[in-house]
């Protein structure tokens, strides 16, 4: 089992920023990858950013340019963070975290956090 617990939404003004963190624990020696992903009100949940153990880097075409990510991990943490610049309306949504294991096989999810960016 893996838990995700994420922080730093909130509410921005457009052309703002803000950082979200998600900070992994349990069986963290078995992640493969984090992702951030987001549902916006009426909408579908959708990629937003991944990265893999190594680094490896994938992003929504609606946040490539204006969105970065990274992580850290240490032999008894994994963090994952998100880092939006150029915030714009429709980036608001709830905030996902996910992680997935080796295999692909696992999953698990962080409880959301909320960004509003008000125009």
């Amino acid at each position: 089992q893996v838990q995700l617990v994420e922080s730093g939404g909130g509410l921005v003004q457009a052309g703002g920023s803000l950082r979200l963190s998600c900070a992994a624990s349990g069986r963290i020696f078995q992640i493969y990858a984090m992702g951030w992903y987001r549902q916006p009100p009426g909408s579908e949940r959708e990629l937003v950013a991944l990265i893999t153990r190594d680094d490896n880097t994938n992003f929504a075409d609606s946040v490539k340019g204006r969105f970065a990510i990274s992580k850290e991990s240490t032999e008894n943490t994994y963090t994952s963070y998100l880092q939006m610049n150029s915030l714009k309306a429709e980036d608001t949504a709830v905030y996902y975290c996910n992680a997935v294991l080796y295999g692909g096989l696992n999953d698990f999810w962080g409880q959301g956090t909320q960004v509003t960016v008000s125009s």
